[in-house]
Order: C-alpha cells, then sequence, then structure tokens
C-alpha cells in the first residue's frame, strides 16, 4: 500500500479559523485570515473542535494518492459518499498481470498462501483467455461490418476485457485518487481507524490520518476511533483495548 497527500487546501486551520470568525465578524474573511498568527489559530481551532462546531471544516478539502489496494477495499471506501474518487478502470485499463492483495492471515499461513496464488494464477490465465476468445469474437464482427482492421483491433480488445473482468478477484489490485474535506475525514477516521474496521482500510485510514495530522495537527487532534476522545461506542463488540488506543492515536505513531 503506498499513500501520499498531493494535494490539500493551503493554510487548512487559518482558513478554518478564519470562516468560523467571520461568522461573528463585519471583516471579510481575508481580513481576518491576516490577523490570524499560529498561536491565535491553534488556540481558536481547539476551542471550535472541542465545542463540536463542525461545519467551518468542511471549507478545507484533502486530496491522496492511494495505490496497492484492492478491490474489495474500494467497495468499502466508496461508501463514504461526501467525497470525490478517481478509481484505474478495468473496463479501459487491460488485467491480464494484474497484482494482488494478500490479506495477513492468509500470507503468515503457508498452506493457505498456497491456495491463494494458485486462485490468482487460476484468475490470471482464465481472464486472459477470456480477452482473447472475445477480442477475436469482437474483431470477425467488426470486420465483417466493413470497420477498418486497425479500428476494430482497438474497439475488439475494448469489448473484450469489459466483460472478461468479472473473472477478476476481489484481491485485484487498484489504483485511486480520493478527495474529502475535514469533515468527512474525520468521520471516516471514527470509523475506519476503530478495530472493527477490516484490516486494509484500517491501515489506509491511519495512513491517511499520519499524513493530515503533518499538516493540520490541530485540526485533526483527536481523530482516530472513537474511544480517543470519548467511550467505545460499541457496547458489547467493543475490542476492549479503549486506553491502548488512546495511547496509540495521541502519542508518538501519528
Amino acid at each position: 500500500m503506498k499513500v501520499e497527500l498531493i494535494c490539500h487546501t493551503p493554510e487548512p486551520e487559518k482558513v478554518v479559523a478564519a470562516a468560523a470568525k467571520l461568522c461573528y465578524s463585519k471583516s471579510p474573511a481575508s481580513g481576518i485570515m491576516q490577523n490570524l498568527d499560529e498561536e491565535k489559530t491553534r488556540s481558536f481551532i481547539k476551542m471550535l473542535m472541542s465545542m463540536g462546531h463542525a461545519s467551518p471544516i468542511e471549507h478545507v478539502s484533502f486530496t491522496f494518492s492511494i495505490e496497492g489496494v484492492s478491490r474489495s477495499l474500494l467497495a468499502q471506501i466508496t461508501r463514504h459518499r461526501i467525497a470525490s474518487y478517481s478509481v484505474k478502470s478495468q473496463r479501459y485499463v487491460a488485467e491480464d498481470g494484474f497484482e494482488f492483495v494478500i490479506p495477513p492471515k492468509i500470507e503468515e499461513t503457508k498452506e493457505a498462501k498456497a491456495i491463494f496464488l494458485r486462485a490468482m494464477e487460476r484468475d490470471r490465465e482464465d481472464y486472459i483467455a477470456l480477452s482473447k476468445l472475445l477480442e477475436r469474437k469482437h474483431l470477425d464482427m467488426m470486420l465483417a461490418a466493413g470497420m477498418g482492421e486497425a479500428e476494430a483491433k482497438i474497439a475488439a480488445q475494448k469489448r473484450a476485457i469489459e466483460d472478461a473482468r468479472y473473472v477478476l478477484p476481489n484481491a485485484c489490485e487498484t489504483k485511486m485518487v480520493v478527495t474529502m474535506n475535514a469533515r468527512s475525514l474525520e468521520n471516516f477516521f471514527s470509523l475506519r481507524c476503530c478495530e472493527r474496521a477490516q484490516w486494509e482500510i484500517r491501515r489506509l485510514a491511519d495512513e491517511m490520518l499520519r499524513l493530515v495530522k503533518a499538516v493540520a495537527p490541530t485540526l485533526f487532534a483527536a481523530s482516530g476511533p472513537p474511544c480517543v476522545s470519548g467511550p467505545c461506542p460499541e457496547g458489547k463488540m467493543s475490542c476492549g483495548k479503549a486506553e491502548q488506543k488512546r495511547n496509540e492515536y495521541r502519542g508518538d505513531k501519528f
């Protein structure tokens, strides 16, 4: 997994502070920002977050480049709907040599890993066989319809991989660009940094949190699973490690 913060709102904490202060000021936001030094900004953001006033943090956004994650993770992250996603297309990009993500428990179990790797190899072989078979069929039809050979070959390949992708596994690696505003990220972290989240998306959430904390440490100071800033809401489903998690997310790890 590779996660990079490729873009974000400049001076995100100042923007949030200025947006919130604007509600009670005659001055424009630009003037408010000029009067905000680092200490004033930090102090105001702490107060704002402690009061639970979340709407101003929607004014700042963060864009991530994400690689080496599975299509299974893609199905989970896109449930977070207040966000923007651009994902490598399996309709336009051939997957004949696709990479894949191996779950840790499978990786550490010799017999399980052997079964998994055989399954991935069969999927590759089936994908390639289907692609070739369908490509020949589409090419013959297009040539018979009078399409030029060069154009027909390109079109036939696209049509072929469009249907062949149905045999690809959830483990198939994908790439994406994700943009979320700070309020959406807070929600994402509270759900996906939790021990009850699936291992892969939890790992992704932790990496994203590290990156945004580096550029907006006060804004995301209490981010992470709900137990970082309050009681665990999971009831009998709790992992029972609330104190350990608080220490982790408030410490050097993040």
